[in-house]
């Protein structure tokens, strides 16, 4: 059985390679360390199919080193040993430098991680590390100081056609082939900048034709093949990616964008409480006191598509989603208990005043406990003008209106109320 068309497509040499122009071009900031016969260590950061191990592979190959390679799934610390065994035993045949590439170093533990910091460090190794996680965050820091990051990008439209008319003409079982490639939209948007996804979906499709027939390639033939139509990794980073495009467009009152980033998620699968909480989420925070609704109609999308369901519930969301760009934007909620949190952690416990305090005992309320409170209902408009913050912050403001017209109105208000309240510096 013959290996999978990604894989008879894998380039042999750096020439063949397609992709990461920003690295690998002449003027690259990899090209420039391979050029000066310089392999640092390295981590390829990057999303499924983009040539993370293709690159690490012929990397060495190009500088002539030697390669050994491990996948963090199925590795341990023993494995790591081992190969570095292996390479301080081998003396003076070794001294070109080593390559030990590590596939999904992600996964890798914080002790199998800290395996690898003393020959990383003594250059007994050259790591290339391989992961579509931000290293930031899974990589720990004394290794991640140890090594260049270098961000891999999803393949361009013209990198996947290329490759694809590459393997119809190169590769020995589709050069036996009649092959038309007379719609290739549907082939890159499911691929989705993943060239191994594109090579395997496409000799899929060609696979359902006889072997004697002629293979015409169609965006309708594609879509009825491809189980998923668009890449959304619910658990990587991708996820976080497309949910802040999403919140970000909401905020930037951009309602067609919003709605596009709604519809990659609900394609690829994402859970819709997630969605409807990050709708809340952006109602509280970035609408607020502009417009009172938008809470109100949040709550009520996070109810309804619990009771709905798919596909109805895409609906709900699309019209929340709609309703919240399209809102007057204002934060100043948001700040105002964030800086009142500020004040409290650098205040500590400010004493009650004395007036405001419970007096449910004898002896509080002849220590004066509420005795000089005044209840404000009883006042012309509701409103007696007395202390209600600790005397250090009797004249204190946290609340701080944005341009909306709501919160100037909120402001307006309390300058009648509290005339000699000033903004804080």
């Amino acid at each position: 059985m013959s290996a999978p068309l990604a894989e008879r497509m894998r380039p042999k040499t750096l020439q063949e390679y397609i992709g990461q122009s920003h690295l690998l071009d002449p003027k690259g900031s990899l090209r420039k360390t391979l050029d000066a016969g310089i392999l640092p260590s390295m981590i390829f950061w990057g999303p499924p199919g983009v040539g993370k191990t293709t690159l690490a592979n012929l990397l060495a190959t190009h500088l002539k080193r030697p390669f050994y390679t491990l996948s963090a799934i199925s590795s341990g610390v023993k494995d790591v040993r081992d190969i570095i065994q292996r390479v301080e035993s081998g003396g003076m045949f070794q001294q070109s430098g080593s390559v030990l590439f590590i596939d999904e170093i992600h996964r890798f533990s914080k002790s199998q991680q800290d395996s690898l910091l003393g020959a990383v460090e003594k250059g007994t190794i050259t790591l290339i590390g391989a992961t579509t996680e931000n290293p930031s965050f899974e990589v720990i820091s004394a290794l991640l100081s140890r090594c260049q990051v270098y961000t891999l990008e999803s393949h361009s439209v013209a990198d996947l056609q290329t490759l694809l008319e590459r393997a119809v003409k190169n590769d020995v079982i589709l050069q036996k082939r009649t092959i038309e490639l007379k719609e290739t939209k549907a082939l890159m948007a499911v691929a989705g900048g993943d060239a191994r996804k594109m090579l395997n979906l496409f000799e899929m499709v060609v696979g359902t034709f006889p072997i004697a027939e002629k293979a015409v390639i169609t965006d309708e033939l594609v879509h009825q093949l491809a189980q998923q139509r668009v890449r959304y990794d619910k658990d990587g980073e991708q996820h976080y990616d497309i949910i802040s495009a999403f919140i970000k467009s909401i905020r930037g009152s951009d309602p067609d964008a919003a709605v596009y980033w709604l519809a990659r998620m609900i394609e690829g699968g994402e859970d819709p409480k997630f969605i409807a909480r990050r709708l809340l989420i952006s109602a509280a925070e970035d609408i607020g006191l502009a417009n009172p609704t938008a809470l109100i109609l949040a709550n009520n999308t996070f109810q309804a598509i619990q009771v709905i369901g798919w596909p109805e519930a895409r609906i709900i969301l699309s019209e929340c989603t709609i309703y919240l760009a399209s809102s007057p934007k204002g934060n100043a909620g948001y700040l105002a208990i964030d800086e009142a949190l500020a004040e409290v952690r650098q205040s500590g416990d400010l004493p009650v005043p004395l007036h405001l305090r419970n007096a449910p005992t004898k002896l509080m309320k002849e220590l004066g406990y509420g005795t000089e409170y005044q209840y404000a209902h009883q006042f012309p408009g509701n409103f007696i003008r007395q202390q209600y913050l600790p005397d250090s912050l009797q004249n204190r403001t946290f609340f701080h209106a944005g341009s909306s017209k709501r919160e100037q109105e909120i402001s307006e208000q309390i300058k009648i109320w509290w005339p000699t309240k000033q903004p804080s510096e």
